[in-house]
């Protein structure tokens, strides 16, 4: 069986879906696999280091529907692209990275060449589709012709649940995990911390998409009201997005300056120090008009490097956690509450050091990459797809 992996988002860029699959398909075999993605900047030195086999297309659409001509144009172009790779490289299943918009092409190829398809949702894609009628059809249509749709979290599966329930039978949860031997925890190391500006502070890190969903808004005023009381607290926010001027802004109305350090985004050597050299790492995800974090793997992977980490309630973040032992799970929509969830766990050290071991031991046994992937290969094999 060869299978094609359809995905616009895949490494270098960043994002954690494309992570995900990056992480699956590539401890599975080369020779059965291709890969079809998104040109991005850097992607050929990563496509000839990485060992997998990619093919690289123009598949940016900014517009999903099909009732304007740039996207009926673009779907055009992308369906025959796609389906040349398809005939030539003799696929039989097609693994589908988003329902919208390469779901689309995967439901018409399924129609006209009898290649059937499966299609990953993360969660927060839902609440896109539904700002609009005509994405809620496509998109259902995608889902009920579709042979399995792959969810990231059981609070994923009860979004679909509710948006596609006649698919019930279809859908499955497997997890995105981590590399525990990559990410692992480290001793405190000031070299390191100076080098950063972290040396003498205390370390409050944030890694994601800069978007109002990840609450670092709220998380800037919480840690403006216990600078009194932590005058060397450093909130370190990793990422970049939309978010970004306004979080500026709101940081230098709060005259937060001198507490709030935008890293934005960075190789995988400084993320990884910076997962390891924090004192405690937070996401404060909210539900935005339906917008929500399907799962979280930024909170695995500081929970694998040996650190306490605090999330919101809402979506799917606290399946990647142990409440009250690895974690905390906090409402987000209250500054006051994060700021008191920080502060609890900044005046115990030794609070810090158990939920970061026990973290890191919850990961290793339940969400490392190889466990995961022997239960991805499982899925397929009964799904014969």
């Amino acid at each position: 069986m060869k299978r094609l992996i359809f995905s616009e988002i895949f490494p270098p860029r960043k994002g954690g879906s494309g992570r995900w699959f990056y992480e699956v398909y590539s401890r599975l075999s080369k020779e059965n696999h291709i890969v079809c993605t998104g040109y991005c900047e850097g992607d050929n030195a990563f496509d000839s280091t990485c060992g997998m086999n990619i093919i690289r297309l123009n598949l940016s659409m900014p517009e999903w529907g099909l009732k304007s001509f740039r996207g009926l144009k673009d779907y055009i172009r992308i369906f025959f692209h796609v389906r040349k790779i398809i005939k030539k490289e003799m696929i039989s299943s097609i693994h589908c990275g988003r329902s919208m918009p390469e779901g689309l092409v995967c439901y018409l190829i399924s129609k006209l060449s009898k290649v059937p398809y499966l299609c990953y949702v993360h969660g927060e894609e839902i609440a896109t589709y539904e700002h609009s009628r005509e994405l809620v059809f496509l998109s259902k249509l995608i889902f009920r012709e579709s042979k399995a749709i792959i969810v990231n979290s059981n609070n994923s599966k009860e979004i679909m649940l509710n948006y596609v329930p006649d698919c019930k039978e279809k859908i499955h949860v497997l997890n995105p995990g981590v590399d525990s031997s990559y990410f692992s925890p480290a001793p405190f190391d000031p070299m390191i911390r100076k080098k950063h500006g972290w040396y003498g502070r205390k370390v409050v890190l944030t890694v994601g998409r800069l978007q109002k969903r990840k609450g670092h808004d709220y998380t800037i005023t919480a840690i403006s009201k216990i600078k009194k009381e932590f005058p060397d607290i450093l909130y370190s926010i990793i990422g970049d997005g939309e978010e970004l001027p306004y979080l500026k802004d709101l940081t230098k109305q709060l005259n937060m300056e001198k507490y709030v350090q935008f890293i934005g985004e960075t190789d995988d050597k400084t993320l990884l120090e910076c997962y390891q050299q924090c004192d405690l790492f937070i996401l404060a995800n909210r539900n935005v008009n339906g917008d929500i974090e399907g799962f979280g793997m930024v909170l695995v992977e500081a929970q694998c490097c040996g650190k306490a980490v605090i999330a919101g309630d809402s979506g799917g973040t606290k399946e990647t956690m142990i409440p009250c032992k690895t974690g905390m799970i906090v409402d987000s929509e209250q500054p006051d509450v994060i700021a008191e969830s920080i502060l609890t766990l900044l005046k115990d050290d030794q609070k810090l050091v158990s939920m970061g071991e026990n973290g890191y031991k919850w990961v290793r046994e339940n969400l490392d990459w190889n466990s995961l992937v022997k239960k991805t290969i499982d899925l397929f094999a009964d799904l014969k797809l």
